[in-house]
């Protein structure tokens, strides 16, 4: 596969994962809402860094939203900063056992909307770097 079809792979992958987290959040299963809203965009990512990497378009094994975003060399604003290390702890907390009751108190129906419209932002910004020439 050269840098296009992985670049593809992971769109159409996040693609799924995002029709995925709308069907979780409109069943109001927030903890999984974000867990695919982490999924999405880390995959977004990934296809970003595959666009961008010609000679190399294999990512490195990583979750972590802002390390994959130091890998693709974005210019980040503070604010994308802030929402990338936020949506990366959705990865974790809904993962594992001992982080997960924790993390269900914390995903009110108010805080999973309000989340939930931060990584439609990333999203958004994400994809038209996507598809930018």
């Amino acid at each position: 596969m050269n840098h296009i079809d992985i670049m593809k792979y992971w769109l159409n992958s996040a693609e799924e994962d995002y029709d995925a987290m709308q069907i979780m959040f409109q069943n109001k299963k927030n903890t999984w809402t974000l867990f695919l809203g982490h999924l999405t965009i880390e995959k977004l990512l990934k296809g970003l860094y595959a666009k961008n990497n010609i000679q190399n378009p294999y990512t490195i094994k990583s979750h972590n939203l802002l390390a994959l975003a130091e890998k693709c060399k974005l210019e980040l604003t503070e604010e994308q900063i802030e929402k990338l290390q936020i949506i990366t702890q959705f990865n974790i907390s809904a993962r594992y056992d001992d982080y997960k009751e924790k993390f269900k108190q914390k995903c009110t129906d108010e805080y999973t909307l309000e989340q939930v419209k931060n990584i439609e932002e990333v999203r958004i910004w994400l994809k038209e770097l996507l598809v930018a020439k």
